[in-house]
């Protein structure tokens, strides 16, 4: 689990490590450099992609289950659109 400085207690990587994962929690106090945005920037762009959706930036439904199938849906257009053309 990668997560930014906001996160950097004890308790929140004992919690972590209960349920078996691994965490690589940026220090505070420590100088950057870490490597750790280089990997977390590629889930910030997978946010960035799903919020040129309109209905997913701004949540008009009120059921999560409508909410859920319009977020499915971008990811599948977004995979789609990752494809190579033939």
């Amino acid at each position: 689990m990668l997560a930014d400085r906001g996160y950097d207690h004890d308790k929140h990587r004992r919690l972590v490590r209960a349920r078996g994962i691994t965490p690589v929690i940026a220090r505070r106090g420590v100088a950057h450099g870490s490597g750790l945005g280089r990997q977390r920037w590629v889930v910030e762009r997978g946010f960035a992609h799903l919020h040129n959706f309109r209905r997913l930036r701004i949540r008009y439904e009120r059921q999560p289950e409508i909410h859920e199938a319009f977020l499915k849906l971008a990811c599948a257009i977004l995979c789609f659109r990752r494809l190579p053309s033939f």
